[in-house]
């Protein structure tokens, strides 16, 4: 067995992936100081599972990636594969070649592998233990390692012989199982407290299984009496609801016979309706004579009446004639006259009265018909009302029987969806149960519960730190918007505690050239805005304009108008020579604010102003360059 090459790549300083091939025997790596000689060294202890970025002559671990030179950039990661001689078998593997790689990213995450299949360093320091070329074995004697033995004491000592002789990892395996053991009778511990602390709970546990299994079968059989009432219930409705759809079929058919009667009846109506229509001129006909023969008849019996006197008196008149001593003959004549005359009349009034009789008779038979007539309209007419009101009857009888089958149908759907959800709940009854039994049945395994909701506690307080971080963020970048807006809100006030002539001077109609206040027109980094304001002072609230001509014209406005005062800037005519670099102490204001505007302005106004963190600093600058001046700086 022996090393048959070692590639590296973006380790220390091999940027470019390089091979080192080796044969049997020794090998010699000469070069120059800093050539990368002893990187080599480092490059195979690091493979092998070096942890310490000390023994890697480093500070931290991320230090062996190749960090950039000035003509090339620096890389992302780190990488050595060795591959190893194993045709004898000294490797405890079943490969004539081993290969074993180890990546390190810049994020600190590494990757093992062993020919091309990842692996744990636990593998690797294992697999190379067992052929004597570990990591901590003496294969690799580094710089100052002799003098390190050559000074040891007799315990290092002793350790140096047991590496040498291969006990070493024995001794580390002894240890690791040690830690095993102790951390499982600490398990150990823990779980028989929690099974005595389960066992105590589990008295008071199974009463409450049996009561609530107690409870489970009171409620399973009040829920099986409920839907026994339930089914009943729909039985009933149904058999209602047969026995009222049968009832509603006997009355549409009864009420289909009663249309047919109703419409019978209104023919019979319009038939009489015609016959009187057609015999009502004969009975205004028989009524007229009947009345005419009346009159005669009245008329004839005053005439016999006139007669009966007549005789009467012609009967005294003859009875005076012969006392008077008339002519028997003339007065026999006369009486034979008025006999004759009285026969004629008695014959009249026979016939007028057998006349009035038939008359009578028909004006009865013609009553009578009319009577019968009036009393079949009035039994129509009652036949009528009466079919009518049934009609009624019958229409809301329907009515009340379709309410009480949507009724029954509402019922029935509404018993069915109980139904239904009682069906649910005892679904769900059963799967409590069920689920309550496991509770009960899991308690002698409560300990990986346990374990479960630790997890899932320590998961919940990373989550939260997590936030707390964001949120701290988020306060730092809300504490310094806040500190922007004050300076601005600064500036604004002392705007407006001073009452002077900007305002007029911005809305004046002289044709004036006014472009706005110094703060309106100048862009500052975000951060600076106390500072600038501060070396600004009462300039931030003057007001730009072109050139002299127009301060004056301003001025004489303000004058004249009695508006008060302001101040003025013009940015025409401003000659400036920028003064002298300082020695990079403090931050010169003018580099943090721009304006197209003021460009010419800006030079004269912040140039001899620096902002330092520290008081010292900014001393520094004020002693070396006195036409500065200072800002104190705190953020």
């Amino acid at each position: 067995m022996y090393l048959k090459s070692m590639t590296l790549k973006g380790f220390k300083s091999f940027a470019s992936p390089t091979t080192l091939k080796f044969e049997p025997g020794i090998t010699c790596v000469v070069g120059p100081n800093g050539s990368g000689k002893s990187n080599v060294v480092d490059a195979l202890s690091w493979v092998m599972g070096e942890q310490g970025a000390k023994s890697l002559r480093g500070g931290k671990m991320e230090d062996v990636i190749f960090a950039g030179t000035s003509g090339r950039a620096p890389l992302g990661r780190a990488e050595v594969s060795v591959t190893i001689d194993n045709t004898d078998g000294a490797l405890p593997i079943d490969f004539t070649e081993v290969t074993i790689s180890r990546t390190l990213f810049r994020n600190g995450q590494s990757d093992y592998q062993i020919n091309g299949e990842s692996a744990r360093l636990l593998d690797i320091q294992e697999l190379l233990s067992d052929s004597g070329i570990g990591r901590e074995m003496h294969v690799i004697v580094g710089q100052g390692q002799l003098d390190a033995i050559l000074t040891a004491n007799p315990e290092e000592r002793r350790g140096f012989i047991e590496e040498a002789a291969g006990i070493l990892k024995h001794r580390k395996r002894k240890e690791k199982a040690l830690r095993k053991l102790e951390s499982m009778q600490g398990n150990m511990s823990r779980v028989q407290d929690l099974t005595s602390e389960l066992r105590r709970q589990l008295r008071p546990l199974g009463k409450q299984a049996e009561v609530a299994r107690k409870a489970a079968v009171i409620q399973a059989d009040v829920r099986d009496a409920k839907l026994r009432i339930l089914a009943d219930d729909l039985i009933s409705f149904r058999s209602t609801l047969t026995s009222e759809v049968a009832d509603e079929t006997a009355l549409r058919q009864r009420r289909s016979e009663v249309e047919q009667e109703l419409d019978r009846l209104r023919n019979r109506e319009v038939e009489l309706d015609r016959l009187a229509a057609i015999e009502g001129p004969q009975l205004v006909a028989a009524q007229d004579n009947y009345y005419n023969l009346t009159a005669q008849r009245e008329k004839l019996r005053g005439t016999q009446n006139l007669a009966s006197e007549r005789a009467r008196f012609l009967a005294e008149e003859a009875e005076e004639a012969r006392s008077t001593g008339r002519d028997p003959d003339a007065l026999e004549a006369e009486a034979k006259t008025l006999r004759n005359e009285e026969l004629v009349l008695q014959n009249s009034v026979d016939k007028s009265r057998n006349e009035l009789n038939a008359a009578s008779g028909t004006l009865a038979e013609l009553e009578g018909r009319l009577k019968i007539e009036e009393d079949r309209i009035a039994a129509a007419q009652r036949a009528i009302a009466d079919y009518r009101e049934g009609t009624a009857r019958q229409e809301g009888h329907i009515k009340s029987l379709q309410s009480r089958i949507d009724g029954s149908n509402s019922e029935i759907a509404r018993l069915e969806s109980a139904l239904g959800e009682a069906n649910t709940r005892v679904d769900e009854a059963k799967r409590e149960f069920a689920r309550l039994e496991s509770e009960v049945a899991g308690l002698d395994a409560g300990e990986l519960g346990l374990d479960a909701d630790f997890e899932k506690a320590k998961s919940a307080l990373n989550q939260s730190r997590s936030q707390v971080d964001k949120l701290k963020e988020e306060l730092a970048r809300v504490e310094r918007e806040k500190s922007a807006a004050e300076a601005k809100v600064d500036a604004l006030r002392q705007a407006t505690l001073h009452k002077d002539g900007s305002g007029a001077l911005l809305t004046n109609t002289r044709g004036i050239e006014v472009r706005g206040s110094v703060a309106s027109l100048i862009s500052v980094e975000p951060g600076w805005e106390k500072a600038v304001s501060a070396a600004l002072g009462s300039l931030a609230n003057a007001l730009v304009v072109h050139d002299a001509t127009h301060a004056i014209s301003a001025l004489s406005f303000l004058k004249s108008e009695s508006a008060g005062s302001a101040e003025l800037l013009f940015v025409d005519g401003i000659d400036f020579h920028e003064s002298s670099q300082q020695d990079n102490v403090g931050t010169s204001l003018l580099s943090k604010v721009s304006s197209s505007t003021l460009n010419a302005v800006l030079p004269r106004l912040l140039a001899n102003f620096v902002a330092a963190i520290w008081l010292d600093a900014g001393a520094q600058v004020v002693v070396q360059h006195l036409d500065h001046r200072l800002l104190k700086l705190l953020r």
